[in-house]
């Protein structure tokens, strides 16, 4: 992927932010229960695609989230957010008396996250069977790149993940490439069989799979990483280990990449991966090739885990890289 002049490039992030509650600072322990005197919460926004769209817009990556909201007052407090961000909005449609979901994190001694959501009846839920979802769809041919997880697909029925597939099919004709992220919530389906089937489709169709053993273990228990990475027929493959460490499959070879070690202790681990697949799609975007993105992607990665929440403050960002410039969108590809 040669470079691109960074305010030029366009990403298309879709799926599904959510009222994000997480322990506050002098809250209680996750094991202690309402009826102990239950603990504080702050409130914020999050969600995986839209994390990453955040990151993008850091990055200096011209990037639209698409989803659907409502019309009440949390819904105005995430467009407000995301503007101040930088990242797009106006493929975001607006639903009259509905609600975004909701998510809580308890974490553990160690930083590590578990996640309670509340999202049946969420307003993006909707997205792919509105008035508004063809043209929201034939947008995707203006983009550099799709950009999506497993987690946007399951909150999708079969014919919604139809109609998304082909618009991406169509999109792809003219150039675009779809990152795919593995991203897996077994909650969010309604069997792991079907959750293989929708996986081996966006394989099929991605031109960049971002992936990890956490995800596909859980998938198809057992395997190697070796075993893993052969399931997936796409050329640019990022395989995340349980260790700071990737596999990377590209045109033409193969490389190990580890992270640096840490010197600040991890926090919260909420937004990693996110923020891995924001750095990494910035850095081919801007040239880089696929070791230097992933180097680029676990430095983020690693910062944000040092800190709570799935958005770091915008003063822990690391300096921005600047990338020579191209004048067309076909020198992505």
């Amino acid at each position: 992927m040669n470079s691109v002049d960074m305010t030029m490039a366009s990403v298309a992030c879709i799926g599904e932010c959510m009222v994000e509650l997480r322990q506050a600072q002098g809250g209680h322990s996750t094991g202690q229960s309402a009826g102990q005197g239950g603990g504080l919460f702050s409130r914020g926004f999050g969600g995986d695609t839209l994390n990453t769209a955040v990151y993008l817009a850091r990055l200096e990556v011209k990037v639209d989230y698409l989803t659907a909201l409502g019309d009440d007052g949390m819904s105005e407090e995430m467009i407000a957010a995301w503007n101040a961000e930088g990242v797009g909005t106006r493929r975001v449609v607006r639903l009259p008396g509905k609600l975004p979901g909701l998510y809580m994190i308890q974490l553990d001694a160690n930083g590590e996250r578990q996640f309670f959501h509340w999202r049946d009846s969420a307003a993006a839920r909707q997205l792919m069977s509105l008035p508004e979802t063809d043209e929201l769809l034939n947008s995707l041919m203006s983009y550099d790149i799709i950009y999506l997880s497993a987690i946007t697909l399951s909150i999708y029925d079969a014919s919604g993940r139809d109609r998304l597939f082909a618009a991406i099919k169509r999109a792809r004709l003219l150039g675009t490439r779809f990152v795919f992220d593995t991203n897996f919530r077994a909650r969010g389906w309604p069997d792991r069989d079907v959750a293989r089937e929708v996986f081996a489709a966006a394989f099929a169709a991605a031109d960049i799979v971002l992936t990890s053993t956490e995800d596909l273990l859980a998938l198809y228990p057992g395997e190697s990483p070796e075993q893993l990475m052969a399931r997936i027929p796409t050329p640019e493959l990022v395989f995340r280990l349980a260790e700071p460490v990737s596999l990377l499959r590209f045109p033409g070879g193969t490389s190990e990449v580890r992270a640096e070690p840490m010197t600040k202790p991890v926090v919260d681990t909420t937004a990693a991966g996110d923020s891995f697949a924001a750095a990494y799609i910035a850095a081919r975007l801007g040239g880089s090739d696929s070791v230097e993105a992933a180097h680029a992607g676990h430095r983020l990665a690693s910062l944000v885990i040092c800190y709570p929440g799935a958005i770091i403050p915008g003063y822990a960002m690391p300096p921005k890289k600047r990338h020579r410039p191209a004048t067309t969108r076909q020198a992505t590809k």
